[in-house]
Order: C-alpha cells, then structure tokens, then sequence
C-alpha cells in the first residue's frame, strides 16, 4: 500500500472542503461569468485573500467562510494550458449537462428545462457563502462581491439564497445535515463514531485513498494537488405531491407519519429507525452525539427497522452486504434549503419554487457521486433491489414501488412518481489557495 509522503495540508485546502456547516447558518451560492481572461485571473487573485483555508479550526469566525470552484468552462476562459485542461477526468471535462442521461437526469429533469445559465456553457465561476446567519454572511460575502463589482470583464449571472432553520427541516419535512464522515489528518470529526475515517485521498487530491493509491489529479501538481471536485445541484422538491401521496397510501395520521419514514430511513425529527424502529424520538433526532451513531447489518441485515431501499440507506449503506465497497463511494454531501416552506399540512401546490442546493464534494466523480446516483438512487440492482429506485429522490415516473419488509406479509407501495426535480447544476473543481494564486498569474489569452 502507498503511504502519504506528507500530512493533509490543511492550510492549502479551502475551508468549504472539509469544515462541516454551523447550526443553524445561512448560504448564497453566486454564478459568475468570465468575458475577459485578464478579468478572470484578477479576479482569482483577489478572491485567494478572501477565502479561507482548512486549517487553525479553532480560529474566531471559523464558522463563516466563502468558497470557490470553478468549471471546465470556466477554466477554459480562463486561459488554462490545453495540457492541463486535458488532465481533468474525463466526466469533469464533459460537464453536468452532457452527464444527463448517466445521471437519469431526464424528462421534466433534463437540461432542456433546466433554470438558465445552468445546461449552458456559461458558468464559470460557483461563489458559495456559508455562516451562521444571514448577518454575518452577508459580512463575509461583502469581500466576495468586492473581488468583482469593478471588473467589467466578470458577470454575475445568477443567485440562490438557502438557509438551515435551527430544527435543520428541509421542504419535505426531514431533519437534514446529520451523516457527515471523518477524513484522516483533518482534525474533524465524523457523526458516526462507528466509522472509521476515509482516506484523506477519497477527499482531496494528492493523497492516499481507499483504494491504496494515489489518484491522478490535474497538472501541474500546483494546480491539482489539495483540490477536489464538486458537484452542484439545484434540486427542486413537489412537497405536496409528496404529501398527497403519503395521505392516499397511510391509513390514519401516525400511519402517514411511519410510512415516511420508512421511505427515508429516518423520522422527521431525524431519529433513525435504526435505533427507533417503532415511533420517533425528537431527542434522539436531535442529540448530534447519537443520532449518526448506528450500523444495520448486525440486527437489521434484512431491513425490518431500516428497508433497504429506503433513501438514507440507499445514500449511505453503511455496514450492509456491500460493505465492502461503501468506502470506495463515500462523500461529503450538504445539502442547503431555498425557498419558502410550504405550511404543515397543506396538500395542494402553491406554486413557490423550493427544494435544496446539494454540493457533493469529492475526489472521484465516476466512482463516488456518479456511482451513488446511478447504482443506488436510481436503479437497485447493486443492492440486490432489482430496478426499483430511490422512493424519496429516485426518477419514478408514476409506476415505481416500493417494498417495506414487514412480517409476515412485506409492504408494497406503488405509483410513485418523481418528488425530486433537477433544475441545474455543474461539475466543478476546487482549488486549493495556492492552485487560485497560479491561475490568477496565467499569461495570455485562452
């Protein structure tokens, strides 16, 4: 096996990689467009004294930081090398639109309706602003704005504001942000106590991985090591569609609320059915000491407390019968709220556009969130589910089921349909601060 020949470099790593978010916080995710390379590169150059690096975790304000990535497109304007372009994998270079139809990312998810400038090729530029309220972040994303309100040659083109209330509700009703894993060398502790920590390379390139090795990253090593990829997306949620379904499949109120949760794998409170099989639990759900901590093979293998095809362990099998692989697709996802919540117990549609803005960080996009999305929340073959898909977040088309293992008689729903509507993203990359300085002294024109 190869051993790292140095520790995670932490103070190289920008902050939105590996630091999980404050709660409760506020977010705002900004798309920039790059028209002139000169512009571009300053623009990099100003925003490296602005974002924040991975290290000192016990600094003041550690809980409010601005992030970067860039696109293959983005890159291109920029004025990268056609050599170091061509050393970006292969589904970075293709981008998220072109992934449409891998990613099942079809009908009413398919790029054509995608929200503009998502499925174009002008998106740049992902600014992505984190703290703990709407107060300080708009302190911290001042700085961020400031790096390119005077540069006629950078556009904003787009903007989504999202928040995570203090109970962490997202528009279906879940608590959210729970599984968070540990990474080796980032001093930063996972939810699961039970769980070992990834490699530090299954995060960030330049490092050992799951597999032994150390993977290829984009040349030279300036710019690829201490970066990862990251994935947006702009998930649009049919909260009362969900509901209605919930309604005409539960036969009473404590029925509905059981039902959704053995759709998700946890109760709305965020109580796992792993350790509550029978009724919620709000301390539970509440207690980050707790609520992560739990496995399923050793006393739920076939799914009696937890289904298998439930959305949480679908996401995240943990110790189940392809344990052996779960590590190779392991990643950091966070997902972000936007939009108004519909009012508890409203069925009918109101028309306001909600949902969640998911980054999914990570070093590998086939094998991690390639792989999760087709193999586990699309289809069910790998899980031994045959072709039955994700009931919460899955692309059913009004004829899915879903099966609920229950004794003696197994549960089985049918027509779902898709809850969950793609409405834009991008496969971007993350920098580490020295890799934003070198492209901010690229010279020429692209």
């Amino acid at each position: 096996m190869t051993l790292d020949p140095r520790p995670l470099e932490l103070e190289d790593i920008q902050s939105g990689v590996l630091r999980p978010r404050p709660s409760p916080y506020a977010a705002t995710y900004v798309v920039l467009r790059i028209d002139d390379a000169r512009a571009g590169r300053e623009l990099l150059r100003r925003l490296s004294t602005v974002v924040t690096s991975s290290a000192a975790p016990e600094r003041p304000g550690r809980d409010t930081f601005v992030s970067v990535a860039l696109s293959y497109a983005g890159l291109k304007a920029l004025g990268v090398p056609q050599a170091s372009l061509d050393s970006f994998v292969w589904e970075f270079r293709q981008g998220m639109a072109a992934r449409a139809e891998a990613l099942d990312d079809t009908g009413e998810s398919a790029p054509a309706h995608w929200e503009p400038p998502f499925g174009t090729s002008d998106v740049h530029v992902v600014l992505v602003g984190v703290a703990p309220d709407e107060a300080r972040l708009e302190a911290a994303f001042a700085r961020g704005r400031q790096a390119f309100a005077d540069l006629p040659g950078v556009a904003p083109i787009w903007r989504q504001d999202c928040r995570a209330p203090p109970d962490h509700k997202e528009p279906f009703g879940f608590r959210d942000g729970i599984s968070h894993p540990a990474i080796e060398g980032s001093g930063i502790p996972g939810s699961n106590p039970a769980d070992p920590p990834l490699k530090a390379g299954e995060l960030v390139l330049g490092y050992v991985d799951e597999m032994g090795g150390i993977s290829p990253a984009p040349q030279p090593d300036i710019l690829g090591r201490n970066g990862t990829y990251v994935v947006f997306r702009k998930l649009h949620q049919k909260v009362a569609e969900f509901r209605r379904y919930l309604r005409s499949n539960a036969a009473g109120a404590e029925d509905e609320e059981l039902l959704a949760a053995k759709m998700m794998g946890r109760w709305r409170s965020g109580a796992p059915l792993a350790l509550c099989p029978l009724h919620d639990d709000p301390a539970l759900g509440a207690d980050d000491a707790r609520n992560n901590a739990y496995l399923y093979k050793a006393d739920d293998a076939i799914g009696y407390k937890t289904p298998p095809g439930s959305h949480c362990r679908r996401a995240n099998p943990r110790d189940a019968a392809v344990a052996g692989v779960v590590r190779l697709h392991r990643m950091i996802r966070r997902g972000t709220a936007y939009g108004p919540l519909l009012p508890d117990g409203v069925l009918d549609d109101d028309g306001a556009d909600r949902g969640l803005m998911f980054a999914f960080v990570g070093a590998h996009l086939k094998r991690q969130f390639e792989f999760v999305q087709l193999e586990w929340i699309n289809g069910g073959e790998f899980l031994g589910l045959g072709d039955a898909k994700d009931p919460v977040a899955g692309p059913a088309t009004g004829d899915g089921s879903y099966t609920i293992p229950r004794r003696p008689i197994p549960r089985r729903l049918h027509g779902l349909s898709r809850f969950v509507v793609t409405r834009g993203g991008e496969y971007c990359f993350m920098p580490g601060l020295r890799a934003l300085r070198w492209l901010s002294e690229l010279e020429g024109e692209p």
